[in-house]
């Protein structure tokens, strides 16, 4: 199965998407037991790949450009924004990563050297979105 690595402009900064995780890590040279973020359309496109704990639900609900880690590992992002929605609405969902190597600073020649597919126009890098460990008595800032 050929899936393509996207360059694109995303609802947080420039950034991979792809389906296939071993993809994005030869593309950022990093090790490949370091999850993704996964990213979803709609929280309908989500209902199937986790639980969010009854406590934190209006949490997530309610916040954009937030990433959350669930207390099983697993990470996702819910994406509002309506360029970046019509990539995803054609995909379903897909692991999410900045486009640079791992550790290293936005280098856009290179971004479009290892990418499938580039989706024009390509924005500035911007912060990336927080990370939240969601957990059931409390909840932990990672980023």
């Amino acid at each position: 199965m050929n899936v393509p690595l996207i360059l694109s402009d995303t609802d947080t900064t420039v950034g991979f998407l792809s389906q296939d995780a071993a993809k994005l890590d030869r593309a950022k040279r990093r090790p490949a037991d370091k999850p993704y973020i996964t990213v979803y359309p709609s929280f309908a496109a989500f209902s199937g790949a986790g639980r969010v704990p009854r406590s934190r639900r209006r949490l997530v609900r309610r916040s954009r450009r937030r990433s959350f880690i669930l207390p099983n590992g697993r990470s996702f992002r819910i994406v509002f924004d309506p360029r970046h929605l019509l990539l995803l609405r054609r995909m379903g969902w897909a692991y999410s990563s900045s486009a640079n190597l791992s550790g290293r600073p936005y280098d856009e020649a290179y971004a479009r050297s290892v990418a499938d597919i580039v989706v024009e126009p390509l924005g500035s890098p911007k912060a990336p979105s927080t990370i939240l460990a969601l957990g059931k008595r409390r909840v932990r800032k990672i980023r």
